[in-house]
């Protein structure tokens, strides 16, 4: 299933995506896709016939394709020639670092450029949506705490990450820095995370053009790596790293700009937009 959120920020209503493309409201069978409630709003849809379901009119703003998220966990340089690129070495384990939720937004709204801001960077992801506890999980289980997959951006802020002092989280942490979505794909539609096509552009070029095959740690490892650390709790997002193309490793750098158009996806999982404003 593509199960999406839709409405204005703040009022999204639970829907899911038909076989035609077209978006169908799921209010009255489900409360929202949302923290711990997650997996069995999952069953309830996966319980409805969508042909059965009212068609949602017009062309309605996609929110964040995950409601109420307690964690956004990130994966730091977990493709090989992204950290080449990053003038980094491969870490010997994964790299784990926050961003905060209130930087999470739906997948076309704005991308605000922070105040003060001169290497505003973008990332496309492959991320992971917990659907039931992990605690101290194995590789061989970890996929079965999954509820589903999505897209995310992780636009991020390289002078304040790098050169401003402390965790990589004031980098990464802005407001709209976290496109998520258009869709939650649930896992039995993604039958192989780790052979997935992902793209980005920027106003029409092609930066990024890699596969989550050449992630260093793959998805089933991270979910059990991290839940050795912290339970992982149902809405809880991974998001697994970037391939290379990014804009610090461009011949100069090259930064996001107000007006600029990010446009990403993931194969199987839809598409994001952005365009870039100046922040208030």
């Amino acid at each position: 299933m593509k199960l999406l959120r839709y409405g204005p920020p703040g009022q999204e209503r639970p829907g899911i995506l038909d076989a035609n493309g077209q978006v169908r409201d799921l209010s009255a069978h489900v409360r929202d896709f949302a923290g711990p409630d997650l997996q069995s709003a999952i069953s309830a849809a996966a319980a409805v016939d969508p042909e059965s379901l009212p068609l949602v009119d017009g062309t309605p703003r996609f929110g964040p394709c995950v409601g109420e998220v307690g964690k956004f966990i990130c994966v730091g340089l977990n493709y090989s020639d992204h950290a080449a690129e990053s003038g980094m070495d491969v870490p010997p384990e994964p790299i784990i670092f926050f961003k905060a939720t209130s930087a999470i937004c739906g997948p076309n709204d704005d991308v605000e450029i922070p105040r003060n801001s001169t290497a505003t960077d973008w990332e496309v992801e492959l991320a992971v949506v917990i659907g039931k506890t992990a605690k101290y999980v194995s590789e061989e289980d970890a996929l079965d705490h999954v509820a589903g997959y999505c897209v995310v951006n992780d636009v991020s802020e390289r002078d304040f990450q790098i050169k401003r002092q402390g965790q990589w989280v004031k980098g990464k942490s802005a407001d709209t820095f976290g496109p998520t979505g258009p869709w939650l794909v649930t896992r039995d539609e993604v039958p192989d995370p780790q052979n997935l096509d992902m793209f980005l552009e920027v106003n029409g070029h092609r930066y990024q053009d890699g596969n989550t095959r050449t992630m260093v740690y793959g998805v089933a490892h991270l979910v059990s790596y991290i839940s050795q650390f912290m339970s992982l709790q149902p809405g809880d997002i991974i998001s697994t790293g970037t391939p290379p193309g990014v804009g610090m490793g461009q011949k100069p750098p090259l930064y996001l700009k107000p007006g600029d158009v990010m446009h990403l996806g993931i194969q199987g999982l839809g598409e994001q937009r952005q365009r870039t404003v100046a922040a208030d």
